[in-house]
């Protein structure tokens, strides 16, 4: 059952055409990836859809609710989050104040004070931080200033700060952007353990092809705003117009 639905959704720009009547669809629980060349659509395709951007036309349809054009917070709450291809932190703050706040924007929508007068919030706002620091492994790093992390575990950070809302969906920019091969290896192994054990369903917008075929469930392919293939790793590794539009005519 599609928990994620695109009609027609089409973004221009003046007179460019970023997104040109896409129809896409997410199944409850799987992982999908996005995938293209540069300039192909899909940061513009993900940011219509997460209420980033106002799509042109079409509709963005999540859990049988018409979420066109959306507040980005209202998305949140929707059970919508996304985790950006550069890391999203206050330096300044604790691990775990980093995911608190998150945790206390997502209840609240746009940003309030009135938290403070409820104490079981605040006992369910650390109940959250602390398992989603668990959940990315960074728990036992918790009090440590954010600016004091190596570059992957600022990165784990964004993703927890992205799951405090508890989302149901979580789409992932380039989670592997700049990172060591070590590095990320650990993190497409986060990447499988939080479907497994926190339920979630996640959109991969990645350039790393390796990683797209190891994790992902079905793969769609823009170029020049249009999917053009939209199907298994399998079929899309062998799809000739993925071959020229992705790599100029080289076998994946």
């Amino acid at each position: 059952m599609s928990l994620l639905e695109t009609e027609e959704l089409t973004k221009q720009f003046g007179g460019l055409t970023a997104v040109d009547h896409v129809n896409f669809e997410v199944d409850r629980g799987e992982t999908r990836a996005v995938i293209g060349p540069n300039g192909a659509g899909k940061s513009t395709l993900i940011n219509c859809i997460t209420g980033m951007l106002e799509p042109t036309s079409g509709r963005v349809i999540f859990d049988e609710q018409d979420i066109t054009g959306m507040e980005p917070h209202v998305a949140v709450q929707t059970g919508i989050s996304k985790s950006f291809q550069t890391a999203s932190i206050f330096p300044n703050m604790t691990v775990k104040e980093n995911v608190e706040l998150a945790a206390l924007a997502a209840e609240h929508g746009s940003f309030q004070l009135n938290f403070m007068r409820k104490r079981e919030t605040l006992d369910e706002v650390h109940r959250i931080s602390e398992r989603m620091l668990d959940a990315v492994e960074l728990l036992g790093r918790r009090e440590e200033t954010a600016a004091s992390l190596p570059y992957g575990d600022k990165r784990r950070l964004e993703i927890g700060i992205a799951l405090a809302s508890e989302p149901d969906l979580l789409f992932m920019d380039e989670p592997t952007a700049g990172m060591s091969p070590e590095e990320t290896d650990a993190t497409v192994d986060l990447v499988e353990r939080l479907q497994d054990e926190l339920g979630l369903t996640i959109v991969l917008v990645e350039h790393d092809m390796e990683i797209i075929f190891r994790i992902a469930d079905r793969i769609a392919v823009l170029n020049r705003g249009s999917v053009i293939a939209d199907a298994t790793p399998d079929e899309v590794r062998g799809n000739e117009d993925v071959q020229e539009a992705y790599l100029g005519g080289v076998e994946l």
